[in-house]
């Protein structure tokens, strides 16, 4: 990466890593009396709401044309239906932390589909630092998997949510890389694509599990505003441009700290208890994103 560039992206790096570190253990307190579905179409018409409102303070106009929704709405079937309420229901059967290693593996799908689509080139130290760094998240997963309390069954079908929603994520991602994403203003663009996700939400809850469902319980009411406010709004405007900077591969290493920031909180939180294997797959994997960020791909 070009050192005219790496000034320009560290900042949104580490802020959009330990944002999102938070938010998994803030999905599992909203996993409760409200089904998925109605959380997650709450914490984006928040977050589409309050994206309008920041483009229109910036003057950005919301017009952006009948292809540019298209293209939002596509954006936002993949990454704020599909994706979240796989997520949310892989948090039924996982804790936080598991289903953040799971995600870790972003980078995988992302810099394939980015070579198969756009011919992203990678290095061979970014193949061996991604090896390294999927190696570290192997052991993590192992650990968690001897120590989960659930049934096997239940474990599997977490796994399954989170690779749904894996997939759903990296699809995306790669979305970032076409042409319309470049000339589009991202946050109307994202405005958009989060109040029409909303909208699909709440019709996939209405028809799945009835009318809307709210919990008036203050820590419910501030996680639907921390994710829907700082882990959407801030977050994902900073990602998408780190993906149109850095290629959907390389932007997908916050993915890789996460989980070793997450699995901290959830000692804090949840009780999480390190092993000796845990911490060598947060070393391997740590030392795997630093060999692979600073690998030359374009």
């Amino acid at each position: 990466m070009a050192e005219s560039k790496s000034g320009g992206v560290i900042a949104p790096f580490i802020l959009v890593t330990l944002i999102w570190s938070s938010t998994w253990i803030v999905i599992r307190d909203q996993i409760g009396s409200v089904p998925a579905s109605w959380s997650v179409c709450y914490r984006f018409l928040l977050a589409g709401i309050a994206m309008a409102a920041f483009a229109r303070l910036r003057g950005v106009s919301l017009r952006i044309g009948g292809t540019g929704l298209l293209y939002a709405t596509l954006l936002g079937v993949a990454q704020f239906v599909l994706n979240f309420n796989f997520v949310y229901r892989a948090e039924h059967y996982l804790t936080s932390g598991v289903v953040a290693v799971v995600y870790a593996m972003l980078l995988i799908p992302n810099s394939i589909l980015a070579w198969l689509i756009f011919r992203q080139p990678v290095s061979r130290a970014f193949i061996g630092g991604s090896l390294v760094a999927m190696t570290g998240i192997v052991l993590m997963l192992l650990h968690e998997y001897h120590a989960a309390t659930v049934r096997p069954d239940m474990v599997l079908l977490g796994a399954a949510f989170s690779l749904a929603g894996l997939l759903s994520a990296s699809a995306a991602n790669v979305m970032q890389g076409m042409d319309i994403a470049r000339r589009l203003p991202m946050v109307a663009v994202l405005a958009w694509a989060m109040l029409i996700g909303a909208g699909v939400d709440a019709a996939f809850a209405w028809a799945t599990v009835g009318p809307p469902q709210f919990e008036p319980r203050l820590g419910y009411i501030l996680g639907i505003g921390w994710l829907g406010i700082a882990g959407s709004v801030v977050t994902f405007p900073l990602y998408f441009t780190l993906i149109q900077r850095m290629g959907a591969g390389r932007a997908a290493y916050t993915s890789v700290l996460i989980p070793v920031i997450a699995m901290l909180i959830s000692t804090l939180a949840e009780g999480y208890r390190w092993s000796a294997l845990a911490i060598l797959g947060a070393l391997l994997a740590m030392t795997g994103m630093a060999i692979a960020l600073r690998s030359k791909t374009t």
